[in-house]
């Protein structure tokens, strides 16, 4: 999503170091693209930790490609949060997310394709674009945002298990658009939290609010 700066830290890298040893035999074995879905709360890490595990990969020769889940959201963020109130209905993966279009890109990477033409949400435009995504020589695929434990076709799911609650300060730290301080937010985050409790159960691979890594 333009507009949203994904800066990793040192804590970052440490945890994605962590996590590839579980995974790197089963990326390498498969013939074709390997995807990651890493999946969580606001706040919980899924975009600096999906960053961090494709610099990791990347330097270990496994070519990798992030996407987000915030590029396949229906309507832009203005629009979307103006929609979520005058609309208690419009909130979850099968309403204002168009997960269908996400899993339908990732069939279509696994199938070999080097291009396809994903949506780009523009935070401060409050718009939606159109965007090539080159996948020439990618290997790995990392699918992150709210949601992604319910993509179909991914091989290893991760799910970062911080609450809104163990979050706050790295939303309060993000301040996009002050939504920390904003009652109405905070009431979605709550809903939201009920919606993806249990897709943890779903995940291969669980990281504690503390980072640390557990493996089923």
């Amino acid at each position: 999503m333009k507009g949203d700066n994904i800066i990793i830290d040192d804590n970052n890298i440490q945890l994605a170091k962590e996590i590839i040893p579980h995974i790197i035999d089963r990326i390498k074995a498969k013939d074709g693209r390997y995807i990651i879905s890493v999946a969580g709360e606001s706040g919980s890490g899924k975009s600096t930790n999906g960053k961090a595990l494709e610099q990791i990969l990347s330097s270990m020769g496994i070519k990798s490609k992030l996407i987000g889940q915030d590029d396949y959201f229906v309507l832009p963020p203005k629009s979307n949060d103006a929609r979520r109130r005058e609309d208690s209905e419009w909130l979850g993966p099968h309403v204002e997310v168009n997960m269908l279009l996400m899993d339908r890109h990732l069939v279509q990477a696994i199938s070999g394709v080097n291009t396809f033409v994903k949506p780009l949400v523009d935070y401060y435009a409050n718009s939606v674009e159109d965007e090539t995504v080159d996948l020439t020589d990618v290997k790995v695929i990392l699918a992150e945002g709210t949601y992604t434990s319910l993509l179909k076709h991914v091989d290893t799911r991760i799910f970062m298990a911080g609450t809104r609650v163990d979050t706050l300060q790295l939303r309060k730290n993000r301040n996009r658009g002050s939504e920390a301080n904003d009652p109405f937010v905070e009431e979605i985050l709550k809903t939201e939290h009920k919606i993806i409790a249990g897709h943890a159960l779903l995940a291969d691979i669980v990281v504690t609010k503390d980072f640390e890594v557990v493996v089923k």
